[in-house]
């Protein structure tokens, strides 16, 4: 999980480095050049889709069917940890918005960098949150995804909280400490509802995934709408509260300790 998404956040990182490079000195028509690699990306999928196509036929034969997959917890059970798990995606991708759509905002409203400098600021952040993904997953193998999530999403309350006060250098630092402890959440989390129910991978990719994305657009127009009647800093200071919902973490089973339990019984 944490592989595949690695590539994307690492490429989202770099949107704001070449802004700062290519779009800020020479202006907006050398996005077009952009284009290039958004050509090279679709006939690199188009290789894999045939491939994948030609290679699907081959498993879904070797598929056993008529066979039902228990999850490891019961119904009542699964239904309130997959709630949690989408308020906790809710208050971790409310919070990206914040990050990724009016942190440059920010940063030159309050410390007046430039626009190239706010760019980098914004480029440290996302590569933060590309490193966070990729020790996510690995980190969940070993010390358990429910804790991973827990110290993921309420870990970093303390460091959001103190963002809003904190000098340019500071910012710096802890921005990049928000993005690393903050993204390592997202893999744990779509391993643990996959765990939660078994044989329906496709269902929990699309809801979460879906649910980020929505959450990442909604949270940009409700934050933008609230920036202008208030501020960016007043935006800032509301949402340094949105990891505090990791609470809910503690209520997630620990499904890792069944699963040792059933397959010694």
């Amino acid at each position: 999980q944490s592989v595949f998404q690695v590539g994307g956040n690492t490429g989202a990182a770099m949107g704001p480095l070449l802004a700062a490079a290519i779009v800020v000195p020479f202006g907006l028509s050398h996005i077009i050049w952009f284009a290039l690699l958004a050509l090279a990306g679709i006939f690199i999928l188009w290789k894999i889709g045939r491939w994948y196509k030609a290679n699907l036929f081959l498993k879904e034969k070797k598929k056993a069917t008529g066979i039902k997959i228990e999850g490891p917890v019961s119904h009542r059970k699964t239904v309130i940890s997959i709630i949690i798990l989408l308020a906790l995606i809710f208050s971790k991708y409310f919070y990206l918005a914040s990050i990724n759509n009016y942190y440059t905002f920010f940063l030159i409203d309050k410390f007046h960098v430039s626009v190239q400098g706010s760019q980098v600021h914004l480029f440290l952040f996302l590569l933060a949150v590309a490193s966070g993904v990729m020790i996510g997953g690995p980190l969940g193998d070993r010390f358990g995804r429910k804790y991973v999530i827990w110290f993921s999403i309420l870990g970093v309350a303390p460091f959001t909280l103190m963002l809003p006060y904190a000098n340019l250098f500071w910012t710096s630092v802890l921005s990049f400490i928000i993005g690393t402890v903050l993204s390592s959440a997202f893999p744990a989390i779509i391993v643990y509802a996959q765990e939660l129910l078994p044989g329906k991978l496709g269902m929990i990719s699309g809801l979460f995934y879906g649910l980020a994305f929505g959450m990442g657009g909604i949270g940009s127009a409700v934050l933008g709408v609230l920036a202008d009647k208030t501020s960016i800093y007043f935006v800032f200071q509301v949402c340094a509260f949105l990891p505090l919902i990791g609470l809910l973490a503690g209520f997630l089973p620990r499904i890792e300790k069944r699963r040792v339990k059933e397959a010694v019984s």
